[in-house]
């Protein structure tokens, strides 16, 4: 049966003044996918996910979602985790599930609910007197809560302890449907990459090459937390 691409980048330029963030970007991700997005603080994953949802213009070249470029279709089918929160400290955890529910059509507020239940976050819990690791907690189970096609999330296991990542991993396993792809950023390689069906490395701007899990293993004898450690060694 042949995948349906679902996100790809095609050669994607982004500069801010003299630096260039992206330089010529260029992969495809299909439904049914969960990517992780790789490579060192500086290798251009955030940029890369606020032009795919809508946040940066592009310098050059273009994200397609659904064969749309970013614009109202595409944030209808996209659910983005961003790398830090974005709702106002003074809302409670309700107030924010209220709130995706009044946006979004298709996110299920009784999940949503049900996930803050899980992780012991309280309905009337103000968003400025939770910590960073229940804040982030929070905003991903409201990220993971709609029934989108693509779900970009961008450190989603940065600041939660480990004894919650298990249940963070199972939850985005769990919540994402096998007609979306999923993009996921981070530095976490052994507690996610498991769960990885394919992996995208940047290296300053750059794809420095896209490859499956399973390839990568039988190709080089490393898990890709090892073959990370070894390309970008100091």
């Amino acid at each position: 049966m042949q995948e349906t691409v679902m996100y790809e980048a095609k050669n994607l330029y982004k500069r801010y003044g003299s630096r260039a963030a992206l330089k010529g970007v260029n992969f495809a991700v299909s439904s049914g996918k969960l990517v992780g997005l790789l490579g060192p603080n500086g290798s251009g994953k955030t940029t890369l996910l606020k032009i795919s949802a809508g946040l940066l213009t592009a310098t050059g070249g273009c994200v397609l979602i659904g064969g749309r470029q970013p614009g109202v279709y595409t944030k209808c089918i996209t659910s983005y985790l961003p790398d830090r929160m974005a709702l106002p400290t003074e809302m409670r955890a309700a107030d924010a599930v209220d709130l995706y529910a009044d946006f979004y059509t298709d996110f299920d507020a009784v999940k949503a609910r049900a996930m803050l239940a899980d992780l012991h976050i309280e309905a009337k819990s103000p968003i400025g007197a939770m910590s960073k690791g229940t804040r982030e907690k929070m905003q991903l189970c409201l990220t993971m809560s709609r029934n989108a096609k693509l779900y970009l999330l961008d450190e989603p296991l940065g600041g939660v302890d480990p004894a919650a990542r298990e249940y963070i991993l199972q939850t985005i396993l769990r919540n994402y449907s096998e007609e979306a792809a999923l993009v996921l950023s981070t530095h976490l390689i052994g507690d996610i990459e498991r769960a990885l069906d394919e992996v995208i490395f940047l290296q300053e701007g750059t794809v420095l090459r896209q490859v499956g899990v399973d390839s990568l293993r039988e190709e080089t004898g490393k898990s890709v937390d090892e073959y990370f450690r070894e390309v970008y060694k100091c």
